[in-house]
């Protein structure tokens, strides 16, 4: 790989620094979260990659008519090298909401740079990906460089909320588009030190409860049927799920399979009123080995219980299911090509990993091609004062490049 190659990378922190600005400041949330969707943000990055000379850029809309335009958008680009073989970088568009405003130091939509570090809703997840891909190729396309094989970006939406009109449209709309050859980086998660390499996903699964009693007065709580008290029990029992399904596999962080109570719905308004119905949420991240539908008998089993026990009846629903996709070979080209630049470029020893977060990558699994997950950050997704570390993506677009057998 050409030293100034790389020197030329170091030189596009300002660039790097400008693209993450702009998207910044374009809330790209999905109508789930009461967000007009990603169009906005899409627009802007292909009028970028045109003015950067694209010349292979299509897009793959997917309807849905809860956002203004009608549809979702999703974008893919290549810079053609000397094989159609192609190196293919795939991010998302979408973010969360910041959540609990009090929380965040800044403004979350107004990059803040502190020296290495810039801050901002979405400069870690995702938009660290997507600059990573655009770095690679401003430097291809300023420097005229035909690499040994393609480099394609990829930039979907609605991957926050569910991925259905994001990547899996894609693939239906362009079968074609991804060659089982290719090679697939998704940078969506990572350590701090970049050795980090997820070749494995667990199952996903998002149960609602929702218990019905009967509500009355505080002061005579022999008249109803308080659905809090049951819920509360209900929240405890369910912790049972991680003795039934005990198994570890250490390649995963954390091991075991996670049964996590988390969101609760607001159920009465005032102090001395006893609630009458109670609604609340368990995410669960399930070993490849257990079975989700298991998993779901287990949750009715026990809510039974609950139920006879304080005399609620207790409905159990599944918000969203994903099953574990096949893991990536630990020979996959693209496993060892990742491993090898890695250690050439960073004197990086990359280490594979298992996670429970669900990315992309997955859609790709199931299909039988290989991606690996892998990004050089500080995992802070989704939380206030999001951070990304300029040094880290300019180092990530370095090995894109080497991957992409460069000229010297």
């Amino acid at each position: 790989m050409s030293s100034d190659l790389f020197e030329y990378i170091d030189s596009l922190g300002e660039e790097l620094i400008r693209w993450q600005r702009e998207m910044t400041a374009i809330p790209a949330l999905g109508p789930e979260n009461q967000g007009a969707g990603e169009k906005e943000k899409t627009d802007w990055l292909v009028a970028e990659m045109k003015a950067m000379g694209f010349s292979d850029i299509r897009e793959y809309p997917c309807p849905d008519d809860r956002v203004p335009d009608g549809f979702r958008p999703n974008v893919s680009a290549r810079v053609p090298g000397k094989s159609q073989k192609t190196l293919w970088i795939i991010a998302h568009s979408d973010v969360v909401p910041p959540g609990d405003l009090t929380l965040w130091a800044t403004d979350p939509y107004t990059l803040v740079v502190d020296g290495d570090v810039i801050i901002g809703r979405g400069v870690e997840d995702n938009q660290q990906a997507i600059v990573t891909g655009l770095l690679a190729a401003k430097a291809l396309l300023d420097k005229n460089i035909a690499p040994e094989i393609s480099l394609g970006l990829i930039c979907v939406a609605d991957e926050e909320t569910g991925m259905a009109r994001g990547l899996p449209h894609v693939l239906e709309a362009a079968p074609d588009l991804i060659s089982p050859d290719d090679l697939i980086i998704v940078p969506d998660m990572g350590n701090a030190e970049g050795s980090m390499v997820e070749v494995a996903e667990k199952g996903l699964l998002w149960v609602r409860f929702e218990l019905l009693g009967k509500q009355c007065h505080a002061s005579t709580p022999d008249q109803g049927c308080n659905t809090l008290v049951a819920a509360s029990a209900l929240v405890l029992a369910l912790d049972e799920l991680h003795a039934v399904f005990d198994d570890k596999n250490p390649i995963y962080s954390p091991a075991r399979s996670t049964f996590t109570p988390t969101r609760k719905d607001a159920n009465v308004e005032n102090v001395n009123t006893i609630p009458g119905r109670d609604v609340f949420y368990m995410d669960c991240r399930v070993l490849p080995q257990y079975s989700l539908d298991r998993v779901i008998d287990e949750c009715r089993r026990i809510a039974r219980g609950i139920a006879e026990k304080y005399t609620v009846s207790i409905h159990v629903d599944i918000g969203s299911r994903s099953d574990a996709a096949p893991p990536t070979p630990e020979d996959a080209p693209v496993v060892k090509g990742l491993l090898k630049s890695l250690q050439k470029t960073r004197g990086v020893n990359g280490i594979l990993h298992g996670v429970g977060g669900q990315t992309v990558a997955g859609c790709l699994r199931r299909r039988g091609i290989p991606a690996v997950v892998w990004s050089t950050l500080v995992p802070n997704a989704h939380t206030p004062n999001e951070k990304s570390r300029i040094s880290s993506t300019l180092a990530d677009a370095k090995v894109v490049l080497d991957m992409l057998k460069c000229p010297e």
